[in-house]
């Protein structure tokens, strides 16, 4: 479709079709928002996993924390919930599944922009047409003539809207169901890794307090350059 038509297209549409393209270029806009974000979000959340339970299991509370700041993935808040209150180990399942639970919702927070997306633009559409479709028989009225000829060109015009109220549904509904999907999944699998978590803290929880009562090492002084010998 040419610049022309799509111009022609939004001018026969009025301001519905504005709305309704407006719509389609919002859910495109958090679709590849949203795939940027999880892309790569399982991988990443599995290396983090498996690096602070390894130093977890060691009785290492340090390392562990250092891996979470340097960790820029939100999952780094669980572990992080569970570390902070390894001085109260029954407050830590329910400090953990608080923390899990925030990183979903942060995974899952603009797709209600597409679940609504996809619920209005048909009647956007709808309405644009039945608006279109009372100007036809209004100046069908205001010329005095009648028969189906006159206000066809109109009416055709009219549901223009409506095919692209559908239209911009039908792609919302396909994002919003796939990156659903994809939360679901990403939820399940960190409710494993905070099960996993909870266990190995309650078990190492003595050692863990041992750790965190010690100052955490400093590291390493870099060597000095050749330049500066």
């Amino acid at each position: 479709m040419s610049f022309g038509e799509l111009k022609e297209l939004l001018q026969t549409g009025g301001i519905t079709m504005v709305i309704i393209v407006l719509g389609s270029v919002a859910a495109v806009v958090i679709g590849i928002e949203r795939f940027l974000f999880l892309r790569g979000f399982a991988h990443r959340a599995q290396e983090l996993h498996e690096v602070v339970i390894r130093a977890l299991l060691r009785g290492d509370a340090h390392l562990a924390l250092h891996e979470c700041d340097r960790a820029h993935i939100p999952t780094a808040a669980i572990y992080r919930a569970a570390l902070d209150r390894a001085t109260r180990p029954e407050r830590i399942p329910d400090a953990v599944d608080r923390a899990r639970r925030e990183v979903v919702q942060a995974l899952r927070a603009p797709l209600w922009i597409l679940g609504t997306l996809g619920a209005t633009m048909p009647f956007v559409g709808l309405f644009g047409t039945v608006w279109g479709i009372l100007h036809s028989f209004r100046s069908m009225a205001a010329a005095g003539t009648g028969g189906f000829a006159v206000v066809a060109s109109g009416i055709s015009e009219a549901l223009i809207t409506t095919a692209g109220g559908i239209a911009v549904a039908v792609e919302a509904v396909v994002l919003f169901n796939y990156f659903q999907a994809r939360v679901g999944k990403e939820s399940f699998d960190l409710t494993l890794k905070a099960d996993e978590l909870v266990e190995t803290v309650e078990e190492k929880a003595d050692e863990l307090l041992s750790s965190l009562e010690k100052p955490a090492p400093r590291a390493a002084p870099e060597p000095a350059s050749a330049a500066g010998a």
